[in-house]
């Protein structure tokens, strides 16, 4: 059985068997695609995988539905002949110019003036694409002006958040405070170096969903019903129909 990694690597293998699949600028012709960005603790990861499968279940004639988060960095690095084991050396942070510049010089990985215009291309050419749950990595900022990404945030209070992680990951309460804090002083960072924007700007997105008293279910729900009319408006298709309801 595959796992959502392999599903997820096969996904991308398949969209760059054929560089004609991604134009380098909208032709009016992109899929429907999606992107979370996500407050650390919020549930990203369970509620896109649920978002995925709504619309699936909405468009069942459609090409299934694929979330991919690291393993965007993954098929950058393939894309552009760089060795695997650099995943572990790209964090989702702000890296300083001194620490490029040593990394480079002495072999390490390459620097971030060089590796996030490509992860940027692998990015944009996979949301063109369609059919795609994009998670953080800067997905919201980076495909913003594509009229066929729906855009969607997940916030909670950060006791929530800790709470989530400490249980999750079995940590203590302050390990669990320290953990989500530098996730999303990380991705403050990131965003904010890189495309000279904030994660807290609401006007971002189409739709920000406050997930402390949802179950995951329930916002990847709240979700798929705004996306599905964003796409009947902005692509003018007929609406992807209900799905059935996830069971909690």
């Amino acid at each position: 059985m595959q796992t959502a990694v392999d599903k997820a690597q096969s996904f991308v293998a398949s969209q760059f068997a054929s560089r004609r699949a991604f134009p380098p600028h909208p032709t009016g012709t992109e899929g429907p695609a999606v992107t979370i960005s996500h407050q650390s603790g919020s549930g990203a990861q369970e509620v896109a995988d649920l978002l995925a499968e709504l619309l699936k279940q909405a468009d069942p004639g459609a090409l299934p539905w694929t979330v991919l988060d690291r393993q965007l960095i993954e098929r950058a690095l393939a894309e552009h002949q760089w060795p695997p084991h650099l995943l572990k050396k790209i964090p989702e942070d702000k890296r300083s110019y001194l620490d490029d510049v040593l990394d480079d010089l002495f072999g390490l990985r390459p620097p971030s003036w060089v590796l996030v215009p490509q992860i940027v291309e692998t990015m944009r050419r996979l949301a063109e694409a369609g059919h795609v749950v994009l998670i953080g990595h800067g997905a919201t900022i980076i495909t913003r002006r594509l009229a066929n990404v729906f855009h969607a945030r997940l916030v909670a209070p950060l006791a929530t958040r800790i709470s989530r992680v400490q249980a999750s990951h079995n940590l203590t309460a302050e390990a669990a405070n320290d953990f989500v804090e530098t996730e999303d002083r990380g991705r403050r960072r990131y965003v904010r170096a890189n495309f000279h924007a904030r994660l807290e700007d609401e006007l971002l997105y189409d739709v920000v969903v406050n997930t402390e008293h949802l179950a995951c279910a329930d916002a990847a729900a709240i979700i798929a019903a705004a996306a599905r009319r964003y796409f009947q408006s902005r692509l003018g298709r007929p609406p992807l129909g209900e799905p059935p309801p996830i069971q909690h």
